[in-house]
């Protein structure tokens, strides 16, 4: 679809999809642009405003490969050649990392005000199956893990990711895949706490509810095993899962819209840039800022 991209897309929606970012953007940066340093800045070809919004829209339209949409770029949107060169369009973007995290990280605020919030994990797999033995990939920091939802073992990291109940991430951490749901449970809650917390058989833990709680003022609530003596009510068991409901929806739009396990960077920098910049974008047509 990438490859025939300009012949199922409206012009007129791609500019009003990339004027909307550029105007969220450039209002955000210019509250941390005194943290932007940069020599010869009077020098750039392109402002840091125009870099990110380009690499947001990127992300929002699903495209996995750079590759790919630095071409889309230079034929849609900057014909008359005055963007970037590829290399330093990614170089860039990685250099504004920590601006796409800020931002992301304000607008993952809003989500304390929104009912409850639900804890999941999401598997990114690098590599088929079939080729987890000889991979060398993120060899060292990436490992294999097993999926229970598809019964199968694989290579790469696992996105652990707290969302509220109207579908707004706040906050994530990016583990091996190997990496148990409970040990990240608290660094990922307590980045931005809710009061209100979900999540599934996988973060059953007293010690962990107990120090949420003590610690953070944070209720977390989790089904129950078929073996515990004294389980709740399936009542209360139908009740959680429906609240649980939302994190499943997220995580398939994630994956099908905007490719999120297919983020084929080759360095931590780039895979860091990528997967703020798809969560970023997310976040932006989730609270309506945006159009999809």
């Amino acid at each position: 679809m990438q490859e025939h991209f300009h012949f199922t897309t409206d012009p007129a929606k791609l500019q009003k999809q990339y004027a909307a970012i550029f105007c969220f953007v450039s209002a955000q940066l210019s509250l941390i642009q005194m943290y932007l340093h940069r020599r010869n800045r009077h020098l750039v070809k392109q402002e840091d405003e125009v870099v990110m919004a380009v690499h947001l829209l990127g992300k929002l339209l699903g495209f996995s490969s750079e590759r790919a949409w630095h071409r889309f770029v230079t034929g849609n949107l900057f014909t008359n050649g005055s963007f970037l060169e590829r290399s330093r369009y990614n170089r860039r973007c990685r250099a504004l990392g920590f601006a796409i995290k800020w931002i992301r990280h304000e607008l993952a605020k809003r989500g304390q005000h929104h009912a409850y919030a639900v804890v999941d994990s999401l598997p990114l797999p690098l590599c088929h199956p079939v080729r987890m033995q000889r991979v060398k990939r993120f060899r060292g920091i990436a490992d294999m893990g097993y999926c229970a939802s598809k019964k199968q073992w694989y290579y790469g990291f696992k996105l652990h990711l707290q969302v509220t109940n109207q579908g707004l991430a706040m906050g994530y951490v990016v583990t091996e895949a190997s990496c148990h749901d409970v040990k990240a449970a608290e660094t990922v809650m307590t980045q931005i706490p809710h009061p209100y917390n979900f999540g599934d058989k996988g973060y059953i833990s007293h010690a962990l509810r107990e120090k949420l709680y003590e610690e953070h003022q944070a209720a977390f609530w989790t089904p129950s095993r078929h073996n515990q003596k004294h389980g709740p009510s399936k009542a209360w068991e139908e009740w959680i899962r429906k609240k649980r409901k939302v994190i499943e929806t997220v995580f398939s739009i994630l994956v099908d819209q905007y490719r999120i396990t297919d983020i084929r960077a080759n360095s931590m920098a780039g895979f860091e840039v990528a997967l703020d910049g798809i969560l970023l974008a997310y976040s932006l047509v989730t609270l309506g800022l945006v159009e999809r």
